[in-house]
Formats: structure tokens, C-alpha cells, sequence
């Protein structure tokens, strides 16, 4: 008899054959980043591992929707094996019990036919059990593949969605708030290696600030291990907000703002061959991301701007950030941007954004990258 692991997947399973295999791969190289001693090998719809695994590794990796610690046997031995494997696990003193058959090959017998057969040998072997298939005890797994036999008592759920940067990758704009990484999470879900980014306001933003995004950004890495965060420093709406202020506009501050950043954003990603920008706003939550100023802000870039969060609420927001590990972080003290205007704007028009930015030499003033 021999433990192994039994690895799951729900969504790969649905691509072409060309396109699984390579996802395939993808999310076995994702195990192995994590585990490097680990030996994978894969069948369709199925990977499995031996070797020293951390099932609390296995659970944060994108792709495994669930896992099992299996017993592999030959079919042939499956009746010597079975009372023995069942009183290690504590049929013995369960009271109901379940059989899970799942089969894969051409075999002589129907699954009907090898549940019945086992569930009867079992009764024989431990006869305080009943049969129970809706609610058991105790639930035993029996997987035949071909000639091969797998059992297990236990299935552990994982974070599931696309194997870790199959999508490619993404510049997300942290705050260290609630908000982005929720969303820089759930983009990484879909498959996209995230590539996190602070741009620091000279004169508005403090150290503060920047440890805190460096710590929710530590909690993600236990999502993807590579993660790190980049932190560029920006000047520019030092300069803008003594300007708008003269000439009684600083109620625009926060949209002169996330435009910049998304600009800052845009060159980040093009240096680095990144397919889009990540951020964590959803509609109405804060001045900036009411409908007239996300309009506002979408023309700034040329590449996709992903909002994952745009229709969720801030109590559905927390509820992921909790169930991740990052809202803890998220809430930690750090300083207020000092430049939040009273009474900011909430229906800016482009034209206008776009002719104060011509006053002011937007254009003119480098891109720190």
C-alpha cells in the first residue's frame, strides 16, 4: 500500500486538450515552486503527488479546487485491503456510513455493482454500521482507475479557480486598504500573476502608508510566493495641488490623482510587457468612483483597467479580505492622505479635467519611470 496525494481541478478540465495539458503543466510547476521535493504526475482530470506535501500549502494554490490523502492499491487487492483501511480511519466506531465510487476504464462491473459489494463486506466486517448515503459518519471514497485503486476518507477544499499566471500579468495599484488587495487577489484567481504597485505622493503619503501596503502584500504571498512590492515615488501632484488650489479647483485633487497614477500604472506595465491595470475600486464608494468619474479616469489609460470589485458592497469586500488574511493588515494605523480636498467632485466632466491638465503642464511633467 502505498500514500499518496490525490490532486483536483474543476475548470481546466473544460479546455481543449492542447490547452489542459498546458495548464496542466502550469499548475504542477506551481506545485513544485512551493514543494520542490514533491514527484507529480498527471492524468486527465487528475494530479497526483508523492513525497513531504504541506496540505496547508496545497490549499492557497490557484487551480486545486480539492485534495485528498490517498491509499493506492490494485484492484485485486481492494478486499484484503478494505477492513483494514476502514479500521484505521474509525468505521469501527462510527456509526453510518457512505461508499463514493468513481471509475475510469472499461471493467466488467458497473459502480452500482462494486458499492453494493464493498458496502456488504464492510457491514460483514463491522456490524454496528448502516448505511447512510445522505448524511454518514463516515464517508469512504473508492476511485478505480483501470487497474489501479485509490481509497480515501477525506476531501480538503482549496481556493480553486486558474492555475496561477496562465492569464499572464497584471499591475494592481495597492493602497495597504481593504479594497485592492481583495482585488489583486481575485484577479490572481483568474489565473494572473500580479505584479503589486505603490505610487507614494510626495507631501500627502508617509512611511506609514508604504509598511502597511508592504505588509498586506506579504499576506498575498502566501498566494504567490514571487510577490513583491514595488513602491515609486511621484511628484507630481505636489505641483498640481498648489495649482488647483490657486485657481479654486481643488475639489478635482482626487481625480488629478488617480489619473496620475493610472499613467504611472500604464508605463510600469508596458515596461514590463503587463497585460492591464488592477484596482480596487467599485461604484459610488468613495468620491472617485462615482459613474462621471470612472468615466473620467478609463480614458487616462490605453491598456484595460480591471475593477473585479465594481459591483460588490464594502461588506462583501471585508468578508473575502477576512477569509484571505489580509484585512487585519488592511486596518493596522497609518496616516490619512493628506491631500483629500474638502468636498471633492463627484461629476467631473473629461473636457474640463482635460483642459485644467493642459493649463497646468500635466504633459510636461515626467513620468517617474
Amino acid at each position: 500500500m502505498k500514500k499518496q496525494w490525490l490532486i483536483r481541478y474543476s475548470e481546466i478540465f473544460l479546455k481543449s486538450d492542447p490547452v489542459r495539458r498546458q495548464w496542466e503543466n502550469v499548475l504542477i510547476s506551481n506545485i513544485l515552486e512551493v514543494m520542490p521535493d514533491v514527484h507529480a504526475r498527471n492524468e486527465r482530470g487528475r494530479i497526483w503527488l508523492d513525497g513531504d506535501i504541506k496540505p496547508d500549502l496545497l490549499k492557497n494554490i490557484f487551480g486545486i479546487v480539492s485534495f485528498s490523502e490517498v491509499e493506492h492499491i490494485k484492484l485485486t487487492e481492494i478486499e484484503e485491503v478494505l477492513p483494514g483501511y476502514c479500521r484505521r480511519h474509525g468505521f469501527d466506531k462510527a456509526r453510518t456510513f457512505a461508499i463514493r465510487m468513481k471509475r475510469v476504464g472499461k471493467h466488467s462491473f458497473t459502480s452500482n455493482d462494486k458499492a453494493i459489494e464493498y458496502g456488504n463486506l464492510l457491514r460483514r466486517e463491522f456490524p454496528n454500521l448502516k448505511v447512510n448515503l445522505a448524511s454518514p459518519d463516515k464517508e469512504l471514497h473508492i476511485e478505480i482507475r483501470n487497474d489501479e485503486c485509490y481509497l480515501y476518507d477525506a476531501v480538503t477544499k482549496a481556493v480553486g479557480g486558474l492555475p496561477l499566471g496562465v492569464e499572464g500579468t497584471l499591475i494592481a495599484l495597492i493602497s495597504g486598504g481593504i479594497d485592492s488587495p481583495v482585488a489583486a487577489w481575485m484577479m490572481m484567481k483568474r489565473g494572473c500573476r500580479i505584479v503589486p504597485l505603490f505610487v507614494a505622493l510626495e507631501n500627502f503619503l508617509d512611511e506609514t502608508n508604504i509598511d502597511r501596503a508592504k505588509r498586506v502584500v506579504n499576506v498575498l504571498a502566501k498566494f504567490q510566493p514571487d510577490i513583491e512590492l514595488t513602491v515609486i515615488s511621484d511628484s507630481y501632484l505636489a505641483h498640481a495641488k498648489k495649482e488647483l488650489i490657486r485657481n479654486r479647483l481643488e475639489k478635482y485633487t482626487c481625480i488629478f490623482c488617480k489619473r496620475r497614477m493610472y499613467r504611472v500604472a500604464e508605463a510600469f506595465a508596458n515596461k514590463l510587457g503587463a497585460k492591464g491595470i488592477v484596482t480596487g475600486e467599485s461604484i459610488g464608494q468613495v468620491a472617485s468612483q462615482t459613474l462621471d468619474n470612472l468615466m473620467v479616469l478609463n480614458e487616462t489609460a490605453d491598456i484595460p483597467v480591471y475593477r473585479p470589485l465594481i459591483g460588490f458592497d464594502k461588506e462583501e469586500t471585508t468578508r473575502i479580505a477576512r477569509i484571505i488574511g489580509t484585512f487585519e493588515q488592511s486596518i493596522s494605523p497609518a496616516s490619512s492622505c493628506k491631500a483629500v480636498p474638502y468636498g471633492p467632485s463627484t461629476q467631473a466632466n473629461l473636457e474640463k479635467i482635460r483642459e485644467i491638465e493642459r493649463k497646468l503642464g500635466a504633459s510636461e511633467i515626467p513620468l517617474p519611470i
